[in-house]
């Protein structure tokens, strides 16, 4: 079976692994904070904050604002960590519907939704296809709102020359096994704000203000001191998974590049098929094609593609169900008597199949999803 996802990992991850196994320190310490530096760099960013995965991020991101009651605005298709994170702050997550071509929040539907309860805004870089952060960000300004970009599928992606990361309050980062670039688990948020990045750093080590390789090595005197200052959890990422980071960092543009040369092999042979239609990319952005998202015109063809690509051997997924339609969100908007309008999102989720992409794919297994694609209308 050719998978949906395969992880890139080599020599180059064991090695740095061993360096942390020889130093004896594998918690939150220097490898943490070399990964966490390198990871600002390469985003343009001034602090990068590590986290145990993107969902705790975002969870930091929005508790980070002191955000425990309002709205949050979210888009219709995402995974549900990023509507989770508004409900674990005491928010109500709202939704917003998404564009036809790129599956990202819509800023015309984003305007409406907002309301003197709107809290924050968390546009979803779907796909690894960046949002129309110009509008979003326009828009937030134009009423006071901060914006938290969910980049957890567009590691190294570029929205007018800027990487994906560095456009709004904050960004969080996924690093789960299967994302461009990953630690096996972990996360990180960005951010320019100094006084947000301190207490980022508080809150993922249940709110103490100094970590253990602080008092340890960093400041030898009073070693043993700390104080827990605010209510924080224990999100932190160690060093264990922070020196695949490292090794992952290196590799990750070569590794985008991989992807995007199998994406144009996928569309230059689906270009002629006149019942279905390949990922939409902007001009003024560079995707980072963590899923290759085919949609077929007709939404009965959908799980029958699925069926018919699997008898040949090939996986495949759906990203995502609709946040609105799982059964808890169903119960939770139903206790809160809120109506969800997103026709775009309940409609396009149904044409939605991910096609195998990781960037080790062999030509063959290309040609056989290709050829098991094409063989279904045949």
């Amino acid at each position: 079976m050719i998978p949906v996802f395969k992880p890139d990992l080599g020599e180059e991850e064991l090695a740095e692994i061993k360096k942390v196994f020889d130093s004896h320190w594998i918690g939150l310490g220097p490898k943490t904070r070399e990964f966490e530096e390198a990871f600002a760099k390469y985003i343009g960013t001034r602090f990068a904050v590590g986290t145990n995965s993107a969902t705790a991020a975002l969870h930091l991101a929005v508790a980070g604002l002191g955000i425990r009651s309002g709205e949050v605005i979210v888009p219709a298709v995402t995974f549900v960590s990023t509507a989770h994170a508004a409900v674990y702050c005491g928010a109500r997550p709202v939704i917003c519907d998404v564009n036809k071509d790129t599956l990202c929040m819509e800023p015309d539907d984003l305007q409406r939704k907002i309301t003197p309860r709107t809290k924050a805004i968390i546009p979803v870089h779907l796909g690894g296809h960046p949002c129309d952060m110009d509008a979003i960000n326009d828009i937030a300004e134009d009423k006071g709102i901060p914006v938290i970009e969910d980049a957890a599928n567009a590691t190294g992606a570029l929205y007018k020359d800027r990487k994906i990361g560095s456009l709004a309050k904050s960004a969080c980062f996924s690093f789960h096994a299967v994302k461009n670039m990953t630690t096996g688990e972990g996360g990180m948020i960005t951010t320019d704000d100094e006084k947000l990045a301190k207490k980022l750093y508080r809150l993922r080590w249940v709110g103490i203000n100094k970590d253990t390789w602080n008092r340890a090595y960093v400041s030898a005197k009073y070693s043993w001191y700390y104080e827990v200052t605010e209510l924080g959890w224990k999100y932190h990422l160690n060093d264990v998974p922070a020196a695949i980071g490292m090794a992952q960092l290196r590799k990750l543009d070569g590794l985008n590049a991989g992807r995007r040369r199998i994406v144009e092999r996928y569309n230059a042979a689906f270009k002629d098929a006149s019942w279905l239609r390949t990922p939409y990319e902007a001009d003024n952005v560079r995707h980072a094609y963590w899923l290759y998202i085919l949609r077929v015109n007709d939404p009965a063809h959908r799980d029958n593609l699925i069926k018919h690509l699997a008898e040949k051997e090939i996986a495949t997924s759906v990203h995502f169900m609709p946040v609105h339609l799982h059964p808890y969100y169903q119960r939770f908007f139903k206790s809160k008597k809120m109506a969800v309008s997103a026709p775009v999102a309940d409609d396009e989720w149904r044409r939605m199949i991910t096609l195998p992409l990781y960037p080790s794919m062999t030509d063959d297994e290309v040609k056989q999803v290709v050829e098991g694609v094409l063989s279904f209308m045949a």
